[in-house]
């Protein structure tokens, strides 16, 4: 069995980043976001919104053109990138590799994203991967397909149960044993850091022959409503421009965590994904730090 880390606030203040006094835009991350669909314009909008929040400089959100407009309304602060087409396609993949302003640490793909092909999207990866581009892949993009383009990477996948099946063609398991073991297997095999969300959430590492999962229990049972899930891609791929895929991904549930914990004592079971965005700041704040 891995060993299991204990997930602290010292731990965490540890792990993260000083921020240089002296360093420029761009110097402390650039996130690039793919997703949305006709459905679903808010999922990248919120992973965008995070990633923000986490401390980058840069966010570009490419997202179908026909979300454009409630996009670039929702916030001053988003960069959008319009796609030709309503789903992903080879020609908007390559499209993304060739427009993005400026070259992202990380990319977060797959929130509220519709697909035309499988290739489309490992096209996108290939490109991003080929440029050195590290990735977190969540929801859409959580297809078996993904697994040989990203195998030996150390890519972030954040799949709740259902999505761990359709990425991996079996269950998670039912015990927090037996998902620690799958997860840990999976992830040696793989090369692959493995989120797997629920009201205990788990993180797998591949970094070293022994093997670590991270266990970090969800802070409140208000989590469950939509969007949270894309509050943690985008705050995880902010992180992770500054941050090893591991680490970033134990900060991300943290604090996203944190977030909701404070959020619910605003606003009780009544909270939305945009609490959490409001309340990150102060989940963060605590452990920022300053290299003079």
């Amino acid at each position: 069995m891995p060993k299991i880390l204990t997930v602290s606030s010292k731990l965490v203040k540890d792990l993260s980043v000083p921020r240089i006094a002296s360093s420029k835009k761009g110097d402390n991350g650039i996130v690039l976001v793919v997703g949305g669909s006709t459905i679903y314009h808010g999922a990248p909008l919120l992973a965008s919104m995070a990633a923000l929040r986490s401390g980058t400089d840069l966010v570009y959100t490419a997202i179908p053109r026909s979300n454009i407009v409630p996009v670039r309304s929702a916030s001053a602060n988003i960069i959008a990138l319009p796609l030709p087409d309503g789903k992903l396609t080879v020609g908007s993949a390559n499209k993304i590799l060739s427009t993005t302003p400026k070259k992202p640490d990380t990319a977060a793909i797959g929130m509220g994203m519709s697909i035309a092909k499988p290739e489309a999207l490992l096209a996108l990866i290939r490109g991003l991967k080929s440029d050195g581009i590290k990735l977190l892949l969540d929801a859409s993009a959580l297809i078996p397909e993904v697994l040989q383009e990203i195998s030996g990477t150390g890519t972030i996948v954040t799949p709740h149960p259902g999505e761990y099946k359709r990425i991996f063609g079996e269950d998670a398991g039912v015990s927090e044993e037996e998902r620690i073991s799958n997860m840990d297997r999976l992830s040696k095999k793989y090369g692959i850091i493995i989120i797997l969300k629920g009201s205990t959430n788990l993180v797998s590492s591949c970094a070293d022959e022994d093997g670590h999962i991270a266990v970090i229990k969800r802070s409140t049972s208000a989590m469950t409503v939509g969007g949270t899930g894309d509050v943690l891609s985008g705050l995880t791929a902010g992180l992770l421009t500054k941050l090893k895929p591991f680490d970033a991904s134990i900060l991300g549930l943290y604090f996203n965590g944190l977030a909701a914990s404070l959020a619910y004592k605003r606003v009780g079971l009544h909270l939305v994904a945009t609490d959490l965005i409001d309340e990150l700041p102060n989940a963060m704040k605590p452990f920022d730090k300053i290299k003079y």
